[in-house]
């Protein structure tokens, strides 16, 4: 990473990749920080195996479980006994204790080392609260919290208890965020301008733009519905919620944007320092719906704006998010034979040209470019990458020094899209500027017993 040149080619952003790479976003994302250095409640020797429990593992949990599989899983914690992956996970780790308060289970079995958090959005940042004030490392799924506050907030926990942390944005470590970042690095498209992502997911996987169910039918069996509502707001148990239609739902969920967007966001991100948004605005099918709609459940379609102050030898930047079926224009350079992308979809635009996804376009000069300078360490997986933080090696790719902010950004456009205003972001004072009451968006009152 010394930003010597490799085929010749100049080291045309240099200072850029020297800024970034100094950045306390990079020092989670690719260097090396010896495990004495950060210190920390919990330290395991690299020869033994972490002590992991498993809190919701009925959808992408089960995934997370398998991804730890190397280590011991010694609890399962999960409200909704019912879902065939807990009962799979209970057959498959028959010694692992089971619980179904996660309350509970930190408080009574001390024999944990590390948590995977994988419930529903809205008990994202309590559980994971919890885990890091008794001294656990923690893998939170995506967004890595419901609300803007709690995300500033467990970044903040994280970074004090010297916690080996990982959200669960898998692509990060893939081969085409770090070659994205590279090309961007050195120059391939001169200075990026505009950012744009997109993801297409169908109402009936997240249904959305609709308004609460007024019946009323009988909890079922096996689920334990006041433990599931968590934080939110008390309401009777319907099957429109769960086990994987809670998406939509504000209460527990963030839409199509908090589902997608630290995925699609978070290589540009770290790529070009982004920081903070200075303003955010949007536009979505909501607009037109009444408030039982709007206050309940994002809307089917939306598009958001943010816009990045220029930083160091960076200049400004724009971020527009599109979701529902929506799509930037069509880029020219695109060949006429070839899709833009597909269900999702990120295209970056330069002053010497543009990139799709991580090839520039159109591919006969990605060829004529040929391949940027490595100058990032390749993943050696996901979770394989928290495993060694946990253990004493460099602090995992999207750490929650980097996922906090990026859940922050993610999470200010919910706050635009349901506000319906330009919002200004005062990031250093915690605050939208020029709109008082969206404050009340930035966090909610949570449920007694619950806290963060």
């Amino acid at each position: 990473m010394n930003g010597q040149v490799k085929g010749g080619r100049s080291d045309r952003v240099g200072i850029s990749r020297r800024r970034f790479l100094g950045s306390a976003a990079a020092v989670g994302a690719f260097s090396v920080v010896p495990r004495h250095v950060l210190g920390g409640p919990v330290h395991v020797p690299p020869s033994e195996k972490l002590n992991i429990a498993g809190v919701g593992f009925g959808g992408r949990g089960y995934g997370d479980l398998h991804g730890c599989k190397s280590e011991n899983i010694v609890a399962l914690c999960d409200v909704d006994w019912r879902l065939g992956n807990v009962k799979e996970a209970f057959k498959l780790w028959p010694k692992a204790r089971k619980w179904k308060d996660y309350r509970k289970m930190l408080a009574e079995q001390k024999d944990i080392d590390a948590v995977i958090v994988a419930t529903p959005d809205h008990a994202h940042a309590p559980i994971t609260m919890a885990a890091i004030k008794a001294g656990k490392h923690v893998y939170c799924e995506k967004p890595l919290t419901h609300s803007v506050y709690e995300a500033r907030q467990i970044a903040k926990a994280a970074r004090e208890a010297q916690v080996a942390t990982q959200l669960g944005n898998q692509g990060q470590a893939g081969e085409g965020a770090r070659v994205l970042c590279e090309l961007i690095w050195d120059g391939a498209i001169g200075n990026v301008s505009e950012i744009h992502g997109w993801s297409n997911r169908y109402p009936r996987i997240s249904p959305r733009g609709i308004a609460r169910p007024k019946d009323t039918p009988p909890v079922p069996e096996g689920l334990d519905w006041n433990l599931w509502l968590g934080p939110a707001p008390k309401r009777p148990f319907h099957p429109s919620y769960l086990p994987f239609t809670w998406r939509g739902w504000w209460d527990f969920g963030t839409g199509v944007l908090g589902d997608i967007g630290c995925h699609n966001f978070s290589a540009i991100y770290k790529a070009l320092d982004l920081g903070a948004p200075v303003s955010i605005e949007a536009s979505s099918t909501n607009f037109q719906c009444p408030d039982e709609i709007r206050n309940e459940t994002a809307p089917v379609g939306s598009v958001v704006h943010f816009e990045f102050a220029a930083k160091g030898d960076r200049p400004a930047v724009s971020a527009t998010w599109y979701d529902g079926g929506m799509m930037p224009i069509r880029p020219k350079e695109l060949e006429t034979n070839r899709k833009m992308g597909g269900g999702d979809g990120m295209l970056y635009v330069g002053s010497k040209g543009k990139i799709l996804g991580h090839r520039i376009i159109p591919e006969k000069k990605m060829q004529e470019y040929g391949v940027p300078p490595k100058v990032l360490v390749r993943s050696p997986g996901h979770h394989a990458e928290w495993i060694a933080a946990c253990k004493g090696g460099r602090p995992a790719g999207s750490n929650f020094d980097h996922a906090g902010p990026l859940t922050e950004m993610v999470l200010l456009g919910n706050i635009a899209i349901r506000t319906q205003k330009k919002l200004y972001w005062d990031a250093a004072n915690f605050k939208i500027a020029n709109v008082p009451d969206a404050n009340n968006l930035l966090h909610y009152e949570y449920r007694k017993g619950w806290t963060l």
